[in-house]
C-alpha cells in the first residue's frame, strides 16, 4: 500500500471517528428540545385539569346547599368523565417519563472512557424522580376514585362531606402536578441553555 492510500485511509477513519462522537450531541439536543415542547403542552393540560376540578367542587358545594339532585347528579357525571380523563393523561405521563429515564441512562452509558458526566447522571436522577412521582399520583387517584365510588349517589351529610373532602383532595393533586410539570420544564430549558453554551463552545 503507498504512502497516499494510507493517508487517504487515515483521513477517512479519523473522520468518521470525529462524526460518530459528535452524533450524540445533536440527538440529545433534538431530545432536548422535544421535552421542552412536551412540557408545554402537559402543563396546559394540568392548568386545565385544575381549573375544570376546581369549578366541578364548586358546583358540588351549590348543589349541596341548594339540594339540588339534578345539579348534583351532573356533578357527579362530571367528576367520572375527569376521573377517566386523568387517568389516561397520567398513564401517558407516565409512559413518557420511563422512556426518559431509559434515554437518560443510555446517555449516562455513553460517558467518555466509560465515565458518565455529571450532567448525565443528574439528568437520570431528575428522570427517575419524575417517572416515581408520576406513579404515585397515579396511585393516589387510584385510591381516591375507589372511595369515591363507594359514596357517590349518597346523600346522606356524613357521605357528601365525605365526597367533598376527597374532590378537594383531587383538587390538590392536580395542582401539585402543574406544580410538578412546571419544574420539569425549568429543567428541560435549563438543558436547552446547557446545550446552546455547548454549541458556542464547539464553534
Amino acid at each position: 500500500m503507498n504512502r497516499f492510500s494510507s493517508a487517504f485511509i487515515a483521513t477517512v477513519l479519523l473522520s468518521a471517528g470525529a462524526a460518530s462522537a459528535q452524533w450524540g450531541r445533536p440527538h440529545e439536543q433534538a431530545q432536548n428540545r422535544q421535552e421542552v415542547r412536551q412540557d408545554k403542552r402537559e402543563l396546559k393540560d394540568d392548568r386545565r385539569d385544575v381549573a375544570e376540578l376546581e369549578d366541578t367542587l364548586a358546583r358540588f358545594d351549590r348543589a349541596w346547599s341548594r339540594q339540588d339532585e339534578r345539579e348534583m347528579s351532573g356533578v357527579e357525571a362530571k367528576l367520572r368523565d375527569l376521573l377517566r380523563q386523568e387517568f389516561a393523561e397520567s398513564r401517558s405521563e407516565m409512559r413518557d417519563d420511563q422512556r426518559e429515564v431509559r434515554r437518560s441512562s443510555q446517555e449516562e452509558n455513553r460517558g467518555g472512557w466509560g465515565r458518565p458526566g455529571m450532567d448525565d447522571r443528574r439528568d437520570r436522577r431528575d428522570d427517575q424522580r419524575d417517572a416515581a412521582v408520576e406513579a404515585a399520583t397515579l396511585r393516589t387517584r387510584a385510591a381516591i376514585a375507589r372511595e369515591l365510588n363507594r359514596v357517590m349517589g349518597s346523600r346522606n351529610a356524613r357521605d357528601l362531606q365525605r365526597q367533598r373532602n376527597l374532590i378537594a383532595q383531587l383538587v390538590q393533586v392536580a395542582r401539585d402536578e402543574a406544580q410538578q410539570t412546571k419544574q420539569e420544564l425549568s429543567e428541560d430549558r435549563h438543558e436547552k441553555r446547557e446545550d446552546r453554551r455547548d454549541n458556542r463552545r464547539r464553534d
